[in-house]
This record gives structure tokens, sequence and C-alpha cells, in this order.
């Protein structure tokens, strides 16, 4: 078996990307105690099933991704403890910071990712995480994320399930099993044509209202979850997002935390920054930018209310080899509340959109430039320039 197969098939890594890490840091293996171990030279390197296996460095495996290394360096820079915290994880992903902080004895991490089905089997099934996917962070309220939440821990049923004891009796049911039509046959209960094919109708109807998830249902707390607190209020935020900038992800996540909460951000400089700014394969080279990015998170974080407490790099580089960041900082005593975007009425008028001039292809450009040299003028029936070709070719 492939060796970074065969580290998660055993349980010694979460993902192949993770094994791949461990192989890098060092592994080796033997088939019994008195032969030799042999080192892992590559990914590919093949383990024989029932192999002992030794990770040289194990720090790659402490927690579901590297990301939790990430966040435990920054909560050892900075001194936080979470223990018996509850805490938010905006860009859940397959959990990292999750795993980190529940480690680190928080009570309760409920998570937020715009994807779906990255957040590992070991921690979704943990009691403590509550993992709310496709919710974008960016415009997710106290409201949408308690709502979110409580469709996570329930259960859903049709308000009105099919009951085949309903049905109507068809006509001539009597005819099924060779039944006999005498004097004493009565079939005053037997439906109508038109009752069975309302029916029939009816059930289509709901059927196609499965698929499309419009179908009418009720929702109940499954029992394993009825203890669970989903208030969106929160003693620590923290957060990995990419392929955007915070300050677009902090004004709505900030909200969240409670008066005096703290908050610990994972910062991207490349996410941060203008196409022009980020060098070849999307690493920011330019050291005076970090400083850039330092000051625009430090100002938006101070316009909604928060103190700055800190600024660190991280402690392990990007997988891209991005130089990282972590901001930490502190809620005031009382939490700044955004106004909303408002809504633009029906009946006010809307701005005339000037329509775009319509592009001229190249061809009838070049056309309309050669207008004036074209000849035209004919001989023996050819136009044109062809006129030439044809004269010295019957000459």
């Amino acid at each position: 078996m492939r060796a970074d197969v065969f580290l998660v098939e055993t349980g010694h890594a979460a993902t192949r990307s993770q094994a791949q890490r461990l192989i890098a840091g060092g592994v080796q293996w033997r088939m019994t105690p008195l032969t030799p171990w042999k080192k892992v030279a590559k990914n590919g390197d093949e383990i024989p099933a029932g192999a002992e296996l030794q990770l040289l460095d194990g720090a790659e495996a402490k927690y579901i991704s590297r990301g939790g290394l990430k966040l435990e360096g920054a909560l050892a820079a900075t001194g936080l403890s979470v223990a018996g915290l509850r805490c938010l994880d905006v860009g859940q992903s397959t959990g990292g910071f999750t795993d980190c902080l529940l480690q680190a004895g928080a009570a309760q991490v409920i998570g937020v990712d715009v994807g779906h089905g990255q957040l590992h089997e070991r921690l979704r099934a943990d009691v403590r995480v509550v993992c709310v996917e496709g919710l974008n962070a960016r415009s997710v309220t106290a409201e949408s994320l308690q709502e979110a939440c409580e469709e996570v821990l329930s259960e859903r049923w049709e308000e009105d399930p099919d009951d085949n004891d309903t049905q109507p009796v068809a006509p001539y049911a009597w005819m099924r099993n060779g039944g006999v039509v005498d004097d004493d046959y009565d079939d005053s209960e037997d439906a109508r044509e038109s009752d069975i094919e309302a029916f029939k109708a009816e059930r289509a109807a709901k059927g196609r209202a499965r698929e499309e998830g419009t179908v009418a249902t009720q929702r109940r707390r499954r029992a394993e979850f009825a203890d669970v607190d989903i208030t969106p209020r929160f003693d620590f935020v923290t957060g990995d997002v990419s392929f955007i900038s915070l300050t677009l992800v902090l004004p709505a996540v900030t909200r969240l935390l409670k008066p005096q909460g703290q908050l610990l951000m994972l910062v991207k400089p490349q996410f941060e920054l203008q196409p022009g700014q980020v060098g070849k394969g999307g690493i920011v080279r330019d050291a005076a930018l970090f400083a850039e990015v330092e000051q625009r998170l430090r100002a938006c974080l101070s316009e909604l209310g928060l103190k700055v407490l800190g600024w660190m790099d991280s402690a392990i580089e990007g997988g891209d080899g991005n130089r990282e960041f972590f901001v930490h900082a502190r809620q005031g005593d009382v939490v700044q509340e955004l106004p909303q975007p408002e809504a633009q009425g029906e009946d006010e008028p809307r701005p005339a959109v000037k329509a775009a001039a319509k592009r001229v292809s190249r061809t009838v450009l070049r056309e309309q430039r050669n207008e004036r040299v074209i000849d035209t003028s004919t001989e023996f029936g050819v136009p044109g320039p062809g006129r030439a070709k044809l004269r010295k070719r019957n000459e």
C-alpha cells in the first residue's frame, strides 16, 4: 500500500495531504521488533499491511490539519486561554482550528463555512461541535446563525405525509381477483375515475415538491442535542478565511462577540492586497506591504469598536509559502451595531442604465477602411484584384 494511503488507513493521519507532510518530517516502518527500521523516502513507497509505523516528527499529526498548529502558536503567543469558552470558528473547513480549540478545553465550537462536506468526521460527530455549512460569514447575523444552527440540530418530517389508507377505492375493484357481479353487488362506495386521476395528480405534485425541497415540513430538535446552547453570542472568535479580505468579514463576525470578548484571526496578506501587489504564484514578496495590511486591519477593527492588542507572525508559514499573521483584538464594553443597508423601494425610480455602445468587429472596421481602394470593376467576369491574375494566365 502507498505510504501516504497507509498513514490515513491506519489512523496516523486525517488526510493524504497531512500524511505527506508527516512523511516529509520522517516516517519509518518495520514488520517485527527484530527487523531493522526502513525509512519512507517518498509518498509512493510501499508499506506492507500490518507493518509497525513510527513518526519521527509527530507535530503534523496533532491536529486534523496544520491550521491547528497555527492557532496553537497564536494562543501561546498571546497567553489566551479558551478553556470553558464558547467559540466561533469562521471558515471552519476541515477543522484544524476547531480541533485546537477543543484540545485546549473549549466548551463548544460553532463553525461557519461557505462550503459543504469539509469538516472531518471525528469533529462532526463531537457533541461540542456545531457545523454550519453553506453560510457566508460576510453576511452572517445573529438571527441567521441561530436559525442555521437550529436546522443542523433538528430533524424534519412532512406535515401531511402520504396516507395509503385514504386513497380512493378504484372503480371495478371487484374485478381484480376474478370477482363476479351479481344482484347483491353495491358499487355506491366506488370512487369515480375523476377521483382517481385527482389523487394521482396530487401524489405527483407532492413528489415534485419533495425533489424541489418545497414540501411543507415540521422541525423538531433531536433528543441528543436537546441541551445544546446555540445563543449567537461568543466569548471567543477565531477564523481562517481565504479568497476574501478580512475587512469584509469582520463587520459581521465582531457583532457576534460578547462585550470584552476576544478575537484572534489569521491574516493572509495575499487576500488583503490588490492583484498588482501580489507576486508570481500568489506570493507577497515586498515586506513593506505587510505593514500596509496591518495598518488597514487595525483601522478596520478600531472603527468596529474593538481594541487591537497585538499583531504577530504565524508560527508556521502558509502552505503556499506566504507569510501569515494573527491579529488579536478585544471587544468593547458595548457591541457596536452597524446599520443594515437600506433596500430600494419598488416605487423609487431606478437610475437609468446607459446602454453600452455596440462593439464593431475588426472585420467590419477593416472593410470600412478598404472601401475606398477596393477595385469593384470586372474583366472576364472576375471582379477586382483577381482580374490581373486571370489576364496573365490567359496570355
